[in-house]
């Protein structure tokens, strides 16, 4: 299989599942919700390190519960309480924190996890609840039960309790290029295009890997390692997947809501990395070490 003279590997990403939340981040502008939703996200690359994988979804909300400019965030961690954790820490240190910020749950889901509830106790006993019957944005028929927090600026206002719901985490390609601009632009296209996809992030910086890992190490006190296989300074030491002419290897990592959501973020991203520059796309699997998920490209390509 090519798109635009651009071979691509029969190989599948291996992806395996998270939880998930998504929090909608309301401020006075544009400008502060972005600053608030940036804070949030800071060192939220790989669950490896992180303990979580944090991004501002490209896909903007179309309305706010308080008609004020909103960003999304999407959170994943391995677990319920580990979402309940970072979400209380990120929202607590990086929005409650940010100038006019509110944070609301914009995800329908059957579990529900308590963040405002914990965060309420900053205000010092002068916390006020307010529940809010429906019909209001993004409710569905359940009632919401938000918390008025006093802070220096006026109040801080956010929701009782945000939805969980398992997701995938680590879909994945990999764009082989002849040098490294040429990779890096058309890296640079892919996340363009999967940033108009809803329901994923690209957690990395700029949406963009350049040390991607392998499962397992020499050393046992890490269970990840650089890809050793997909380096071209190693290529005469291992077992290279190399082809000749490849001097540079750049990856994009997806999270997504759904299995359907990265599928549909990793085949706009392969079509619009296609072009000049590119040797082959290949992907990361790892013999079903990682996880159940599996993204076949040529399968994404062919819908």
């Amino acid at each position: 299989m090519e798109i635009n003279g651009v071979p691509i590997d029969e190989t599948y990403a291996e992806a395996f599942t998270m939880h998930a939340s998504r929090v909608l981040i309301t401020a006075f502008s544009k400008q502060w919700a972005l600053e608030a939703a940036r804070s949030m996200a800071g060192f939220g690359t790989s669950v490896i390190g992180c303990g979580c994988e944090v991004g501002i979804e490209g896909v903007e909300p179309e309305q706010t519960p308080d008609d004020r400019p909103g960003v999304n965030v999407l959170l994943f961690a391995p677990s319920k309480k580990a979402v309940q954790e970072h979400l209380i820490k990120r929202i607590g240190q990086s929005v409650m924190t940010s100038p006019t910020s509110a944070c609301y749950n914009d995800l329908e889901a059957e579990d529900r996890l308590s963040v405002g509830g914990k965060l309420r106790f900053f205000g010092d006993g002068y916390q006020i609840s307010k529940r809010l019957e429906p019909p209001i944005v993004g409710n569905g028929n359940r009632a919401r039960r938000f918390w008025r927090i006093p802070v220096m600026d006026g109040e801080f206002v956010v929701e009782d309790r945000f939805g969980v719901q398992k997701a995938v985490a680590g879909g994945n390609f990999l764009l082989l290029g002849n040098e490294l601009p040429d990779a890096l632009q058309a890296a640079e296209r892919a996340v363009e295009a999967m940033r108009k996809v809803n329901g994923v992030i690209m957690p990395f910086p700029g949406g963009i890997v350049r040390s991607g890992s392998k499962v397992g190490s020499r050393y046992k006190f890490l269970n990840a390692s650089t890809n050793t296989a997909f380096c071209p300074s190693l290529r005469r030491q291992v077992q290279s997947e190399l082809p000749d002419g490849v001097a540079a290897v750049l990856e994009i990592v997806i999270d997504g809501l759904t299995a359907e959501a990265v599928a549909e973020a990793m085949r706009v991203g392969i079509r619009a990395a296609c072009g000049p520059g590119i040797v082959k796309v290949s992907a990361g699997n790892y013999g079903g070490k990682l996880g159940k998920h599996q993204f076949h490209l040529h399968q994404l390509l062919a819908n």
